[in-house]
């Protein structure tokens, strides 16, 4: 199991709106590539991202569903990247003051080969990889426009 926190310098409401923007998923979530579809009402429970993950030609589609939601404290999702498995992640939002929110990030894997692989090692990768993504989330939320400006026709 790999379990990172980060504070950050925003409101729970600013992050929310990283995580509620299924399109931004491969931003911030390290070994996601590309996002081929969100569907409509996410991060509603049992809505889902398709994504492709790890790199060409080994990469993989599948997608991750939202498990439950307790919106601007806490997302659960379910990860799928078969046939390696599928993983659970917990993302939950902490408010220390105004302005400053912790971000923990709670990943153990769940089915699949990967659960087996369980080891101090995959850990400690899985560990990194979760750092890495929430300096990336945290990125995203300290630097988001909360209104998008729209880009004329031509």
């Amino acid at each position: 199991m790999a379990v990172v926190e980060r504070t950050v310098a925003v409101t729970p409401e600013r992050i929310w709106a990283v995580l509620a923007d299924g399109w931004t998923y491969s931003d911030w979530v390290v070994g996601t590539t590309h996002i081929r579809d969100v569907d409509p009402g996410w991060p509603a429970p049992g809505t889902q991202i398709h994504h492709k993950a790890g790199p060409w030609p080994l990469s993989i589609h599948d997608s991750t569903t939202v498990i439950a939601v307790d919106e601007f404290r806490e997302l659960h999702l379910r990860p799928r990247v078969w046939p390696l498995g599928e993983a659970e992640v917990v993302i939950t939002l902490m408010e220390l003051d105004p302005g400053h929110t912790t971000v923990r990030l709670v990943e153990n894997f769940h089915a699949g080969p990967l659960r087996g692989a369980r080891t101090t090692i995959n850990d400690l990768l899985l560990h990194s990889r979760n750092r890495e993504s929430l300096h990336r989330l945290a990125d995203l939320a300290e630097r988001r426009i909360s209104d998008r400006v729209a880009v004329p026709d031509f």
